[in-house]
């Protein structure tokens, strides 16, 4: 007798309802890209400090070192360049490409931040797929980046450095031609961005704590920086040091940097001889992107990357 009982009471009820699991539209992973893109935003226009140190940096180089460098530091006819070009034009799309990478590596503070705190798990036990949020706070970093590009570009216009052909002379001002260079060197931006915005997505899973943070900093953005065509061209790198040389050619951020600077100029490329473009620049970037990204998605993987391994991500 009782046993009937309790198989009658742990058996299911006829009655009960049974639960609905509806799968998620696109208008809720919209919802989701727009609230973390904008809680990135947001979080970036309450952080004045941030603004101003993101600007100070590449102004610095731009005002200071460049003007030193004028005189010191001739640049030859080189692509995308057709004639001899001062030092401050040469060095502005590395400070552009300086900006895209110190901004990926405050967006992995950030991210290490988060996981300390809790945020970061709130985040990743929602129903949405974890690439789709890594992703979207990777698009996140990108769109905070181009805000301090084109600040950064709109004082460099005043310095006459014109990107995309001569200017035309109204007095005080000069416009170069309409978007020409602000407009076409978007997508570089962005394909830079999030390139450099994976690798710090990868390296925030690595970081365990936020006093590591610095050395990590010193250890990455100054080797990619410096050993780059950034600040001079490579083949002044090559006539000093052969073997400099080749680890500028085999550093990510070279392409990035070369990229943005073809792309100031309406170019992909160099021209080659045959007619055609030389897109190793786009194509290095395109796979440096992916291959940082999966790696990311692995390294927040819950039970196989490296967050499993340190017992959960925050």
């Amino acid at each position: 007798m009782t046993t009937t009982s309790t198989t009658a009471a742990n058996a299911p009820s006829a009655t009960a309802p049974h639960r609905v699991v509806r799968r998620l539209g696109p208008g809720a992973y919209f919802a989701c890209f727009s609230g973390i893109v904008w809680r990135e935003v947001l979080r970036y226009l309450h952080q004045r400090e941030r603004f101003l140190s993101a600007l100070v940096r590449p102004l610095v180089w731009l005002f200071i070192f460049a003007a030193g460098f004028r005189q010191t530091l001739g640049v030859s006819i080189i692509p995308p360049y057709e004639t001899y070009v001062l030092y401050e034009t040469f060095v502005t799309p590395g400070l552009v490409g300086m900006i895209l990478l110190f901004n990926a590596m405050q967006s992995s503070l950030s991210m290490v931040y988060d996981r300390e705190t809790g945020a970061m798990r709130t985040l990743l036990v929602s129903p949405f797929p974890r690439s789709f949020l890594l992703i979207s706070k990777l698009l996140g970093g990108v769109a905070v980046a181009l805000l301090q590009v084109y600040v950064f570009l709109f004082i460099a216009y005043f310095w006459d450095i014109e990107p995309g052909g001569a200017a035309i002379d109204l007095g005080f001002f000069k416009i170069p031609p309409p978007f020409n260079g602000y407009l076409t060197v978007l997508p570089a931006l962005v394909l830079a961005g999030l390139m450099l915005g994976a690798l710090a997505l990868f390296m925030s899973s690595v970081i365990r704590q936020l006093e590591n943070f610095a050395g990590v900093m010193n250890f990455v953005i100054f080797p990619m920086f410096f050993a780059s065509s950034a600040l001079y061209p490579l083949w002044r790198i090559k006539e000093s040091s052969p073997l400099l040389y080749e680890i500028c050619r085999l550093n990510p951020f070279t392409y990035a940097v070369e990229l943005i600077r073809f792309a100031l100029y309406g170019q992909l490329g160099a021209r080659l001889e045959g007619g055609g473009i030389d897109l190793t620049n786009v194509l290095v970037v395109t796979a440096y992107t992916v291959v940082f990204l999966l790696a990311a998605i692995y390294a927040y993987n819950p039970s196989k990357g490296l967050i499993a391994r340190r017992g959960g991500g925050g």
